[in-house]
């Protein structure tokens, strides 16, 4: 009998490595509707301003404040398209820290079943096309991204005091959360170029965006529960997550209430969050986070 319980007890604690239960609840407060994004993929808030963006008839980003508990249109939109060509036709996540370059995730169909995807990163010069409304003179360079398995969805993370860039997988087997070292991101071709690719840990499937939360050092991944389907925010350590090479989960939180496609999130303040789906109704969604 001792042996056995010994036996249990270092399971329990090897598990407690892997899942280590938290008391983090997020909750959906208020469905709204907000036109004009087309499938919204994702947002980003950065000093105060929302950036939302999404796949209309070519890839755009608009920005909004926050007002009296809502979002409001600042009258400000910016097409991700060059000499009128639609370049970032699917945006799937921006990197943005306030102080190092920016970098754009692009998601490409390479065939119509939609099976087949081709991941690339452009680095941009962000006050430029804020200033002029398009990629035109703002295309910094373009990074094939074959470093993934499928998909990428870059965000500035901080391991060990520095920076880099975080991206994950969407699919149903092999998923990965990858570092990338950003000045190396920032002069390559591609992202299987040598020294590019930092550290990796592997994670579980359907990740459509991720989100750090710096003063926790919690990393979250933005998921679907089925492919395409039902919400799911998963609370990783990331220090933690990087060093064992693998997701150490500190809270998973499903929200059955909604069916549809989460496809990103950002917080607004330290609980109150914006939670975005493709939905053509009820796409932009305010949430509370009890830490």
């Amino acid at each position: 009998m001792k042996t056995t319980l010994a036996a249990a007890a270092l399971l329990i604690a090897g598990l407690s490595t892997a899942f280590v239960a938290r008391d983090i609840e997020t909750t959906l407060l208020r469905e709204t509707t907000v036109d004009s994004l087309g499938a919204c993929q994702g947002a980003s808030n950065q000093n105060g301003r929302i950036f939302l963006y999404g796949d209309r008839e070519v890839g755009m980003i608009r920005e909004f404040k926050w007002e009296q508990d809502s979002l409001v249109y600042i009258n400000k939109e910016y097409k991700l398209t060059q000499n009128g060509q639609d370049v970032i036709g699917h945006p799937t996540g921006i990197a943005y820290n306030g102080s190092d370059k920016v970098f754009i995730g692009n998601s490409i169909r390479l065939n119509k079943e939609g099976t087949q995807w081709k991941a690339v990163i452009y680095q941009v010069n962000w006050p430029g096309l804020q200033r002029t409304g398009t990629l035109d003179g703002n295309l910094i360079s373009t990074i094939d991204d074959d470093a993934c398995i499928q998909g990428t969805r870059p965000e500035y993370v901080k391991y060990n005091n520095k920076w880099y860039v975080a991206t994950a997988d969407y699919g149903d087997k092999g998923n990965e959360v990858r570092l990338y070292d950003p000045e190396k991101l920032a002069h390559c071709s591609k992202t299987s170029e040598p020294g590019v690719l930092f550290k990796k840990f592997t994670c579980t499937p359907w990740v459509q965006n991720v989100h750090w939360v710096a003063k926790k050092g919690i990393l979250i991944l933005i998921q679907n529960q089925i492919e395409g389907r039902k919400w799911r925010f998963t609370y990783v350590d990331f220090k933690k997550s990087v060093d064992a090479g693998t997701m150490q989960v500190i809270k998973q939180v499903d929200i059955n209430s909604r069916m549809d496609e989460l496809e990103g999130f950002t917080f607004i303040n330290d609980s109150k969050g914006i939670a975005v789906t493709s939905s053509r109704k009820n796409n932009v969604n305010v949430t509370n986070t009890q830490w």
